[in-house]
C-alpha cells in the first residue's frame, strides 16, 4: 500500500533537507517501490506447503509448492479465477466479465494479505468482485463474492477456480483421478479404458464429467464444434469432490464444495473443477467457497476431510 502524502500549504516555504538526507530518502523510496512490485506474500503451513502470488502472469493466480523435493517438480499454479461469468434473468447466453490471459501486459490486481489469506477486488461491469485464498492446515480455501451494484437480475454468477497440475499431480490419461459413488471411489474415466492406449492426440483435447445433481445426458460421448470431446460418467456421484493422487501416489489433492451440478477435469491440464453457481439479484451480494485439500495420505482420508469440512463452506444461496 502507498502511504498518504502529507499536504503542505503552498504559502509555507519548506526548508531543503541536507544532501545526505535526500540520498537516504531516494534509496528508501527506490527500495519501497522494488518491494511493492516484487511482493508475493509467501505463506507456509505447518506441513511445509507453500503458497504465494504468481508473478509470471499479470492476471491473478497463486503459486503452490509441495514440500519434499525440487520446487520445479512439485509446484503448480491456481487461477483465481479462470473466468467470471454471469447470465441475466430470462437469457440463455452467458456473459464473461473476466477471462484469465497469460502474460505481463496490463494492470495487476491490488493484492492484500491478512494473516494467511491473500486476495483482491475488482470492478467488473457494475459488479464488485472479490477473490480470496486462505492457506489452511490441510490445503487452500477459496472465497468468492459478487456485489451487484446494478439494476440487473442475474440468474447465475460463476467464478471458476482452476488448479493446473502440470507437474506433481499431472495425470493426462486420468489414471490417478477419482470421484466418489455410493459404493466407493472409482476413476473418473473408468468407463473409457481406451484412453490408456490411444495416441494422446486422439485422446486429447477432452473434458471428463461426473454429474452430482445435473442430469446425465443420453449421449455420453459428445464431439462438439470446439474440437473437444466431452465424456460423461454413466452413474451419478454422491460427493461434490474430485481427487488426484500425486505421481508417487503419496499425496492427495482433492477439490470440493458445498453443492454443485457436476465435477470435471481437463486431463491435458489435469485441472479439477467443482465450481458452483449462485443467483445474483439486483443490488444484492452473492458468495460461495471452494476448498482444495493437499496432504500426504489416502483417498479415504480425503473423503473424511470432505465430510467434515463440507458443511462449513459458505454459500449465499443453494448453488446450482
Amino acid at each position: 500500500m502507498t502511504p498518504d502524502e502529507s499536504m503542505t500549504p503552498s504559502h509555507v516555504p519548506r526548508k531543503a533537507p541536507p544532501v545526505s538526507r535526500i540520498a537516504v530518502l531516494i534509496v528508501i523510496g527506490c527500495f519501497s517501490i522494488a518491494v511493492a512490485r516484487g511482493q508475493d506474500f509467501q505463506i507456509s503451513n505447518s506441513d511445509g506447503l507453500r503458497m504465494s502470488i504468481d508473478k509470471a502472469d499479470r492476471d491473478p493466480a497463486i503459486h503452490v509448492i509441495i514440500p519434499g523435493g525440487p520446487a520445479e517438480e512439485r509446484s503448480f499454479n491456481i487461477l483465481l479465477p479462470e473466468h467470471v461469468t454471469v447470465r441475466e434473468h430470462g437469457q440463455t447466453e452467458v456473459k464473461h466479465l473476466y477471462i484469465h490471459r497469460p502474460g505481463l501486459e496490463g494492470k495487476r490486481p491490488k493484492w492484500k494479505r491478512v494473516g494467511n489469506a491473500v486476495g483482491y477486488s475488482e470492478e467488473l461491469s457494475g459488479i464488485r468482485f472479490s477473490a480470496r485464498a486462505t492457506l489452511e492446515a490441510d490445503g487452500i480455501l477459496f472465497h468468492y463474492q459478487f456485489e451487484n451494484r446494478t439494476d440487473i437480475d442475474y440468474d447465475m454468477a460463476w467464478a471458476v477456480t482452476d488448479p493446473r497440475f502440470r507437474t506433481f499431480f499431472y495425470d493426462p490419461r486420468l489414471e490417478r483421478t477419482y470421484v466418489h459413488h455410493t459404493n466407493g471411489f472409482e476413476l473418473l474415466a473408468a468407463e473409457t479404458p481406451a484412453r490408456l492406449t490411444m495416441p494422446l492426440d486422439q485422446w486429447l483435447p477432452a473434458r471428463y464429467l461426473a454429474q452430482l445433481t445435473a442430469v446425465i445426458p443420453e449421449q455420453r460421448v459428445q464431439q462438439r464444434d470446439d474440437g473437444i470431446t466431452y465424456y460423461y460418467k454413466s452413474r451419478a456421484i454422491d460427493l461434490p469432490m474430485i481427487a488426484t493422487l500425486s505421481t508417487d501416489r503419496k499425496w492427495v489433492a482433492a477439490s470440493f464444495t458445498r453443492e454443485t451440478g457436476n465435477v470435471w477435469s481437463n486431463p491435458e491440464l489435469t485441472c479439477q473443477h467443482v465450481d458452483p453457481q449462485v443467483s445474483l439479484p439486483a443490488h444484492q451480494t452473492g458468495y460461495f467457497e471452494v476448498k482444495l485439500v493437499i496432504f500426504q495420505g489416502t483417498l479415504e482420508q480425503a473423503q473424511e476431510k470432505v465430510r467434515q469440512e463440507r458443511p462449513r463452506l459458505q454459500a449465499s444461496a443453494s448453488p446450482r
